[in-house]
Formats: C-alpha cells, structure tokens, sequence
C-alpha cells in the first residue's frame, strides 16, 4: 500500500460528512497540521504490521486521526464533536470514511486500500495546535491491503 495515498483517500472521504447549517464547511488533511480551520479532520500518527499473510500478502495499518473543533462557546463544541463522533447519521465521521470503502468487491479508497473500518473514538479532551486550544477527540482507522505494492 501506498500509505500516504491511503492518508489522501482518508481526509477526502472525511470531507464527505454534513454539517449542522452555520457551521462552517469541515476541513481535512491527510497529515498533521501545523495550524487549522475548524471544524478540522487530519490523519495523523500510524503504526504498520507488516505480513498479515505469507509473501508480502497484506499488510494492516491502523491510524490515529484527530478531530478539533472551536472551543468558543464549549456547549455547541461538544454537541457538533458528539455529532462527528457519532457512529451514523449524516453527520458521522464514521459513516462518511467507511462509505470510501467501495461496493462489495472493489478496493477501497479509490483503488488505494483493501478495506477499512473505523473501530474507536477516544482522548476527548482540549488540545493544543500552534499555540491555540480546541476540542478534540483521536479516531483509529483500520486499513488493510497488498503489502507487495
């Protein structure tokens, strides 16, 4: 696999997710900003298993992707993170990456992955982003695909 490719299909598939009206459009990166616009996805830290099946067959790699919103008025923060972080609806973070994974059949993310599946959401907390606070939460993505590509 191409990780940064799978990290690129990551961000544009989080991008489909819809927002409350008044909140500004999410945006998203497939690495780890140095500054943000909120509402903000970034796939971030990964770890990579390498040999899932004999003679390079699949590899397995789960990321820690963060998101941040704007902690100005902390009530309507945490109900649009709940939102996010929610595991369906049109909202969902979850629903809108796992919908990247393709009819059955196909690769996922445009041809950059086997599979995924959103499999946890923790670290609701404030984080800290050049110098800024914001409310956030870590989801983990699992991803597996050819390890010979």
């Amino acid at each position: 696999m191409d990780i940064y490719a799978v990290r690129e299909g990551i961000a544009d598939a989080a991008r489909a997710v819809v927002l409350p009206n008044g909140i500004p459009k999410l945006t998203s990166t497939p690495y780890l900003p140095g500054s943000v616009t909120v509402p903000h996805f970034f796939v971030g830290d990964y770890t990579v298993d390498f040999d899932k099946t004999m003679r390079r067959g699949m590899d397995e790699i789960e990321f820690t992707c963060g998101m941040v919103v704007s902690r100005s008025d902390d009530l309507s923060g945490q109900k649009l993170l709940d939102r996010l972080l929610s595991g369906s609806g049109e909202g969902s973070l979850k629903q809108a990456i796992e919908a990247a994974r393709g009819a059955p059949g196909e690769a996922a993310l445009g041809g950059a992955a086997d599979d995924l599946r959103v499999t946890r959401v923790q670290s609701y907390r404030f984080y800290e982003i050049a110098g800024a606070q914001y409310l956030g939460a870590q989801l983990t993505i699992r991803v597996i695909g050819d390890g010979s590509t």
